[in-house]
């Protein structure tokens, strides 16, 4: 690895995580109800809450703007690269850094103490950018389990679990896309340790409900 290399990496780790310190929830609350959605429901950032607590138009915005920071997070990395004559491999890697950044700024926001979401959205939206078949068929099984049971939660930790299989099957020569994948995922599962407990003990809340206890 070129020093070049190194320094776009580190340079890319930097500004995609300040990207994903950008926290939609937190804002959409802050600017437009003068509160902060982690101190309803949850206690979470994440665009559940925000639409437990404020409804379907705070929770919308929140959905674009979430996925947009993974979005622009691969892009940025994706076109500045090639400038410097960066390899292809590299590029990858490099993309990989900047979209695990993404998720990791949006569930530890600098701007933010620390406290942000579960980083589903932003997952979602890296994968999907970084490998179109394995994020959407996790996203469709995703909404399908969300539609039929109601529970977020459980759509969301099986989208993980299945990126996680389809990285090992569909991209086993491409291990560094795997690494990301079992970090995002294992990063999106711990994220929903108390929800899981809560489906366990059949007390997790449903969509459309406002959260249990």
């Amino acid at each position: 690895m070129s020093n070049t290399v190194l320094f776009l990496t580190l340079i890319f780790a930097a500004v995609s995580y300040l990207i994903g310190s950008i926290n939609t929830g937190i804002l959409v609350s802050e600017l437009i109800y003068k509160d902060d959605v982690r101190n309803h429901g949850s206690g979470n950032a994440g665009a559940t809450n925000v639409l437990r607590t404020y409804g379907k138009k705070a929770a919308l915005i929140t959905v674009l703007g979430d996925a947009l920071k993974g979005v622009v997070a691969v892009v940025l990395a994706m076109l500045i690269c090639p400038v410097f004559n960066v390899d292809a491999h590299f590029i990858r890697v490099i993309m990989y850094v900047s979209a695990l950044c993404a998720v990791l700024g949006h569930n530890y926001p600098l701007y933010f103490r620390f406290k942000g979401g579960k980083g589903v959205l932003t997952s979602v939206t890296v994968i999907i950018m970084l490998d179109p078949v394995i994020g959407l068929i996790a996203l469709v099984v995703s909404i399908s389990i969300m539609a039929i049971s109601k529970y977020v939660s459980l759509g969301s930790v099986t989208g993980a679990l299945i990126v996680i299989i389809l990285s090992v099957i569909l991209r086993r020569n491409d291990i560094w896309f795997i690494v990301l994948c079992f970090v995002l995922g294992l990063l999106l599962i711990l994220r929903h340790t108390s929800n899981i407990k809560r489906l366990i003990k059949g007390e997790e809340s449903k969509l459309g409900e406002k959260k249990k206890g």
